[in-house]
């Protein structure tokens, strides 16, 4: 079994960072790529940010500039520095990795965690 556990989420300022978090649970020996996704109400998910695990970053249109993604792959853990929030930032943010490897030799693809709520408003 894998988990994936966010934290960092909360209300901020518009300008303002925050820090989100994301770790694997688990024995695990190898995760491919990890990421971030935000879903607001009424709208579809949207990508944020993916790394994968020789470091390689991909960035949405919206955040690219403001947001940096990073991961050690010793703690299995995912981060996500958001500088210069904006109002439309606002949502709920979703941890993602997929081809997880588990020590049992089991790889878990498209793996969620249960999200975290990014609010930006003064």
């Amino acid at each position: 079994q894998v988990q994936l556990m966010e934290s960092g989420g909360g209300l901020v300022q518009p300008g303002g960072s925050l820090r989100l978090s994301c770790a694997v649970s688990g024995s695990i020996l190898s995760i491919n790529v990890m990421g971030w996704w935000r879903q607001a109400p009424g709208q579809g998910r949207k990508l944020v940010a993916t790394i994968s695990e020789d470091g390689s970053t991909r960035y949405g249109d919206s955040v690219l500039g403001r947001f940096t993604l990073s991961r050690d792959n010793a703690k299995k853990t995912v981060y996500l520095q958001m500088n210069n929030l904006k109002p439309e930032d606002t949502a709920v943010y979703l941890c993602g990795a997929d081809r997880i490897l588990h020590s049992s030799g089991i790889v878990y693809g498209d793996s969620w965690g249960q999200g975290t709520q990014v609010t930006v408003f003064s």
